[in-house]
């Protein structure tokens, strides 16, 4: 394993261009957890949480890195008031009780520039395992000096693991609302050293 680094933001390990070791906290202005579901079997509906807030802790060794994650749920947008206010209610989120959903990660497989994060995800105070398959897009510096680390990750998970069972079921057979929901996930980190 060769690898070179100095105080840096980036290091290059086994041929490859990565962040280089220590805390990169997630720019909540350039962070975004979306999800993306099916109504009346066909239609996508999307939506996202603009309140997202956390870091990324990059280990010397990859398989040493570790995320934590909290989503503000009650800033979730769907493109529709009335949605997103049926979201925020008892039948789904519940935001008057559980304000914010978590993500932590308990163990990390890691391959070039890609991996796979595995960890709790935790909304309504269920907690289930999770693994994304993550993608490290690259590194950049912004107009005012800021040195940013640019995550991409996915996964798909059946709500009602977490107790979103909300539905309707349609005369012609099937339901209003998918089970069936995928994460994504774009993220720019800081680099805090």
């Amino acid at each position: 394993m060769s690898t070179s680094t100095a105080s840096a933001p980036v290091r290059t390990l086994d041929g490859v261009e990565l962040p280089a070791p220590g805390v990169w906290s997630i720019d909540p202005s350039h962070a975004e957890v979306a999800f993306i579901g099916r109504h009346l079997k066909f239609t996508k509906v999307r939506g996202r949480f603009t309140g997202v807030e956390g870091a990324v802790r990059v280990g010397a060794d990859p398989a040493d890195t570790s995320l934590e994650v909290t989503i503000d749920m009650g800033s979730v947008a769907s493109g529709h008031v009335d949605r997103d206010d049926h979201l925020r209610s008892p039948d789904f989120f519940d935001v008057e009780n559980h304000p914010t959903a978590t993500f932590r990660s308990t163990r990390v497989e890691w391959a070039g520039t890609a991996g796979k994060l595995h960890g709790d995800l935790t909304i309504k105070d269920v907690s289930h395992p999770v693994t994304l398959d993550v993608e490290y897009l690259g590194y950049a510096e912004d107009p005012w000096g800021g040195r940013r680390a640019i995550f991409s990750a996915s996964a798909t998970i059946n709500r009602e693991d977490w107790g979103l069972t909300w539905n309707q079921v349609l005369e012609a057979g099937g339901l209003l609302v998918s089970k069936e929901i995928r994460i994504e996930l774009e993220v720019e980190t800081t680099y805090e050293g």
